[in-house]
């Protein structure tokens, strides 16, 4: 009876995008007492409202803004890890962005691979949720990076992600990885073998979901 888990479903939302089944078997990560497993990639707000995933990991490709921060932590009812820049956007304008991201209620903040050390000593002087800090590949210096005051490593190295987890797992036993998991259920369970401790998930995009929707529309018609 221990394993069986109720699951409860309204009659209008019980469509909505749910995580790769496979990530329930990675340890996970605990932040400030919350069982963190699966990130769900996107800052689509109607997938963030919709989706079953512990945590949302909102990195975007333009400078970062608060008011998508607060408009994604509004909309979510799990954790929210911001990203605060590190690569096109630098200096003094990341750690602002970064406290404000901890002010609007973010549980974590993200750093593009970029980013110099410099910035994350500071941000650890600056502010009190993990610093998340994105590794792409294996010949990056990660031991400057957690000296600096990284809490977290995010690693996003496509097909190289779990050659890459192995490689910290190796010096760092208890160091938290959070790590792409890949297209599919084998690949997920190649990088949770590797040692990563969380899962992101690139959901499909709202475009994606509306095609199938629109073809099952057609069927009954």
């Amino acid at each position: 009876m221990k394993d069986f888990v109720p699951e409860i479903h309204g009659r209008l939302r019980k469509h909505m995008v749910r995580v790769p089944a496979g990530i329930s078997s990675v340890g996970g990560i605990r932040i400030f007492g919350k069982l963190i497993k699966s990130l769900l990639f996107s800052t689509d707000v109607a997938i963030i409202k919709n989706c079953n995933a512990d945590a949302v990991i909102a990195v975007y490709p333009f400078t970062p803004q608060p008011i998508i921060t607060q408009s994604i932590i509004n909309v979510s009812g799990v954790p929210v890890f911001c990203g605060v820049g590190g690569g096109t956007t630098t200096g003094k304008r990341v750690v602002n962005l970064a406290v404000h991201a901890e002010h609007q209620g973010a549980m974590g903040v993200v750093l593009n691979a970029p980013t110099k050390n410099e910035i994350i000593k500071e941000l650890y002087e600056k502010i009190d949720i993990p610093i998340i800090v994105t590794v792409v590949s294996e010949y990056e210096n990660f031991e400057e990076r957690l000296k600096s005051g990284a809490a977290i490593l995010n690693v996003s190295g496509a097909a190289k992600t779990p050659l890459i987890v192995k490689q910290i797992r190796a010096k760092h036993p208890e160091i938290p990885i959070i790590a792409t998991g890949g297209p599919n259920e084998e690949t997920i369970r190649g990088t949770i073998e590797a040692g990563a401790n969380a899962i992101t998930y690139t959901p499909p995009t709202s475009a994606e979901i509306f095609k199938i929707m629109m073809q099952n529309y057609r069927q009954q018609l």
